[in-house]
């Protein structure tokens, strides 16, 4: 699908949707919980589901209703369960070594951009604990299940190996370590994952360089999970000057560093630790006066696409001023920028940027726009909810 996004500003308010991050941990610890749990959100989306699709086929009865999803867990070990995650890197991550537990053989599908993401951590660190895979990258089928002892995960690589372990770990018959190797990128998502395991009754405590958990552990779910409001796709409209309500100041999501970035244009941003909200920001970089340099962006090359090089062409092709680096890019800010024909890159977060850049200077065409179905599927909805105007071409 290909959008024409015209010139006209965004005002008002509208309320923030279930936070991706948040839905995908509770649905897989409600999934390996002992009893049933309401997974209470009001929307969903492609990445949500691809998480529900991959515990429904590893045992767990996922039913979809008015207020969310109801889980009723995992019972017993699926055999030989085909695995669809999508183009979900975090179903991927998270539930690669939890499945090579809860089921037998299971075979890992995806698609996209998806199969070229990099797992090899996650793989090498099984295969040391007893389990093998038929490939390095998908499809892929694991074969042995997995033993307690020293878990080791690079730390600058994905924040999701450690979520994936961290998951698993407490189902293993004895103590475990994970350790993880170098500076741990995108903590606060392994923030997330520990918040949320503790909700589900699991200890993990925290060692000098990594985590110890101890063994035979039982997750216990609460009768009712609320997921929060997502600050990861609040900051496309936060960046447009509009009011977003039902977030919450003191989460741990990462990407609340929003309310502290915008400020800091024209200046030297690090995106290591929050990689999503660099789209945005790059747009708003090119739009305010001065230069802004963001550093920390290695990992923006192996995300949907390579963010990196997609927003300097998307902006270049506007009229930007950009140097791409290895890790991050300069932006001269404050050029008149024009309307243009850019790509989504079948990247729901280039996409939503780009119609935030557009409603700026119109004229501005989008192709690929269908891409944000994988997180914001009412993106345009809200979008011309708060004024801004677009025509499907």
């Amino acid at each position: 699908m290909d959008i024409l996004i015209e010139k006209s500003p965004l005002c008002g308010s509208i309320q923030a949707i279930p936070s991706k991050s948040d839905a995908h941990r509770a649905l897989i610890a409600a999934a390996l919980s002992a009893s049933p749990c309401e997974i209470r959100l009001a929307a969903t989306s492609a990445d949500i589901d691809a998480t529900a699709r991959v515990l429904g086929a590893l045992g767990a009865t996922i039913a979809r209703g008015e207020n969310g999803f109801y889980v009723d867990p995992i019972r017993q070990n699926a055999v030989q369960p085909h695995l669809d995650c999508g183009e979900s890197g975090s179903t991927l991550r998270f539930l690669l070594p939890v499945a090579a537990k809860v089921s037998q053989q299971p075979t890992f599908l995806g698609h996209g951009k998806l199969p070229e993401r990099p797992i090899g951590a996650l793989l090498t660190a099984l295969s040391q604990h007893g389990v093998t895979a038929t490939s390095d990258r998908l499809p892929l089928t694991l074969n042995g299940s997995p033993r307690a002892g020293n878990y080791t995960v690079p730390g600058d690589v994905s924040s999701q190996f450690i979520s994936g372990f961290l998951f698993l770990l407490p189902l293993l018959e004895s103590e475990s370590a994970l350790h993880i190797e170098g500076k741990q990128v995108s903590a606060q998502y392994t923030a997330m994952t520990i918040r949320t395991l503790r909700r589900f009754g699991v200890r993990i405590e925290a060692t000098a360089d990594g985590y110890r958990v101890p063994g035979g552990q039982a997750y216990t779910a609460p009768k009712q999970y609320a997921v929060e409001g997502d600050w990861s796709n609040a900051a496309f409209f936060l960046a447009a000057g509009v009011d977003v309500q039902g977030l919450d100041d003191a989460s741990v999501q990462p990407d609340r560093a929003i309310v502290t970035l915008l400020p800091a244009l024209d200046g030297t941003i690090d995106v290591s630790g929050c990689p999503d909200l660099f789209p945005i920001l790059a747009v708003c970089a090119a739009f305010h006066d001065g230069v802004t340099d963001f550093t920390g962006g290695a990992r923006l090359r192996v995300k949907e696409c390579d963010r990196l090089s997609a927003m300097a062409e998307c902006l270049h092709a506007m009229g930007a001023a950009i140097e791409e680096r290895e890790d991050g890019m300069r932006v001269y800010g404050g050029r008149a920028l024009h309307g243009a024909v850019v790509s989504g890159y079948n990247d729901h977060r280039i996409v939503m940027a780009m119609s935030i850049a557009g409603s700026r200077t119109g004229d501005l065409r989008i192709t690929g726009a269908e891409a944000v179905r994988k997180s914001y599927p009412g993106f345009f909805d809200d979008f011309q909810a708060l004024g801004g105007k677009y025509r499907v071409l």
